[in-house]
């Protein structure tokens, strides 16, 4: 590809897609098997945190020390990787259990469900989706700021990102 626009904007709908991906494997499989499941997202959690502490962290600190100071960069970037930890559990924290996209209870209410507890459901997957868009608009930016910065850096991060994204579509369909 000639714009490296292009080659990041198709890294970044490759990592996207990923959840689809997901998606259909849960749809299509004929029984939900959640050791799968939990194997899955154990894989893709250890690779998300190996991109995250020897890719981006080291980036980071390089940037931040070529801006700051080498230690003032090093303290800063310690400072973001415990703020983004404290974000995502405060958010964790307010999102409540029963509207969490990761939790596996949806299907079995679907079935015995009356008209307001439907109403509920789809309040419920409304909620679903816009955490998974709010969830997904970081990864989608971090893989396009990256593929259009150092596109090696950006295959690595969409990669990564992609195998996150597939067991978390799986998760989502089950």
């Amino acid at each position: 590809m000639d714009s490296p626009v292009l080659f990041a904007f198709a890294l970044t709908l490759f990592a996207g897609l990923s959840t689809g991906i997901g998606s259909l494997i849960g749809f299509l499989s004929k029984k939900f098997n959640p050791k799968l499941l939990t194997i899955s997202l154990g894989f893709s959690a250890g690779v998300m945190i190996y991109v995250s502490m020897i890719e981006i962290f080291v980036k980071a600190k390089d940037s931040l020390s070529l801006a700051l100071g080498e230690k003032q960069g090093y303290v800063w970037t310690v400072i973001s990787f415990f703020l983004g930890i404290f974000v995502i559990a405060l958010i964790d924290k307010v999102i409540p259990s029963y509207e969490n996209p990761h939790e596996l209870n949806v299907g079995k209410k679907i079935e015995s469900a009356s008209e307001k507890e439907k109403a509920k459901l789809l309040r419920m997957g409304a909620f679903s989706a816009l955490a998974i868009g709010i969830h997904n608009f970081p990864e989608g930016l971090a893989t396009f700021m990256s593929g259009l910065t150092n596109p090696t850096l950006g295959i690595s991060i969409a990669a990564a990102i992609a195998i996150h994204n597939i067991p978390e579509g799986l998760a989502v369909s089950a």
